[in-house]
């Protein structure tokens, strides 16, 4: 028998991939895993067939094919008025995970400590863990979770590497403003302290609010590395494909590590990318895009015992069901999709220790006729 040495605290598979399967096994409509059912724009996609008919079948460069990188350092200018240079500061992934594990591999060492912020994306926690080091969590409250910088001050020892943030954030909605930046800056000045940015859904903001990039902020800039999601903004989750933008320093040595990880990333999507990226068109009506259809969702489950928090960014929407049920969330999530035929994700499972979270979030990235299937169905929720 072996003696195997875990390196992961949980073994469990991910609750995304369970209620995803649960969906299928029930024919539920799928409201879980945050994934489009629609397809990537048709001009992308006739890029994509040029691109596979042409001589582009070979390994890419490490760092990401070069056009590419050009076009990402062109739009960030345009969005942040930062001056980024395509050759040393912006790097290829396979999808934003692997660039957030990537940075977490690099500059985390045993017995460092990382900052997060619960309700947390579910990667953050086994990256840091297999890395040596250990996650301290600040618990954002509901409804509104907002950040209190003192308090997270309070959590910094000598032993801090790393922040993570993201904004906007999933799974709440939540978007950070220019005070929390400003204020997150204050904070790690004088310090060693770097900043971990996932902002995979920059252009789902709602409402007026901006999206404030660690990109805009030049001191904040010089310790972090922001990391950007291909799959969010173009409706294609599935070609796993993103990018991180850091300063030359930190680049450098995340490239080391990301050269031995997956070295280098479908060459073929990425120069589909780089004809389509420069098409500012698209990526400026998204926030519209999705605002339709977060305002249907919600006005689907008006007046149904569902409280919907606020939903400033992502396509994800938080309900409440505590006028429903008082069962805990992993309870609520398994009847919704076997007696409802409505896929959701509990909100516990993006704690650490989830403590009694009556909420539940529900994507609605989805087609109309999905959006409404899926509104008659948890309108016969009482």
């Amino acid at each position: 028998m072996f003696n195997l040495k875990p390196k992961l605290s949980s073994s469990e598979t991910t609750i995304f991939t369970r209620m995803s399967a649960l969906a299928t096994e029930y024919g539920a409509v799928n409201l879980g895993q945050g994934f489009p059912d629609f397809d990537p724009p048709a001009d992308l996609l006739d890029h994509v067939r040029q691109s596979a008919s042409g001589h582009t079948h070979q390994y890419a460069p490490m760092p990401g094919l070069l056009r590419l990188r050009e076009a990402i350092a062109r739009k960030a200018g345009a969005l942040y008025n930062i001056d980024l240079d395509p050759h040393t500061e912006v790097t290829i992934t396979a999808g934003a995970t692997q660039a957030l594990f990537t940075a977490i591999m690099t500059l985390v060492h045993p017995g460092d400590e990382v900052i997060i912020f619960e309700p947390a994306y579910d990667s953050y926690r086994p990256s840091v863990e297999l890395a040596g080091g250990r996650t301290v969590v600040y618990r954002m409250q509901p409804p509104d979770f907002r950040i209190n910088w003192q308090m997270v001050a309070g959590l910094v020892t000598g032993k801090t590497r790393m922040i993570i943030i993201n904004s906007p954030h999933n799974p709440t909605g939540k978007v950070l403003a220019k005070a929390d930046l400003e204020s997150l800056s204050s904070l790690v000045r004088n310090t060693e302290i770097l900043v971990l940015s996932d902002e995979v859904y920059e252009h789902l903001v709602y409402d007026g609010h901006c999206h404030e990039s660690v990109l805009r902020y030049p001191e904040l800039f010089a310790r972090s590395i922001a990391v950007f999601s291909f799959g969010k903004t173009y409706h294609c989750t599935g070609w796993k494909i993103g990018y991180l933008v850091a300063p030359v320093w930190l680049t450098a040595e995340i490239r080391k590590v990301h050269q031995w990880n997956v070295f280098s990333v479908n060459s073929v999507l990425q120069h589909a990318l780089a004809e389509y990226t420069d098409n500012s068109h698209h990526y400026h009506a998204l926030a519209g895009f999705y605002q339709a259809k977060r305002d249907l969702f919600r006005q689907m489950l008006a007046g149904t015992g569902f409280r919907l928090l606020a939903c400033e960014g992502t396509f994800f929407q938080l309900c409440s069901y505590d006028d429903i049920s008082q069962s805990d969330d992993d309870q609520f999530t398994l009847e919704l999709v076997r007696k409802h035929k409505v896929a959701a994700i509990p909100l516990s499972a993006f704690y650490s220790e989830p403590g009694g979270v009556r909420l539940v979030r529900f994507c609605f990235a989805k087609k109309e006729e999905t959006l409404l299937l899926a509104g008659d169905r948890l309108r016969s929720v009482v």
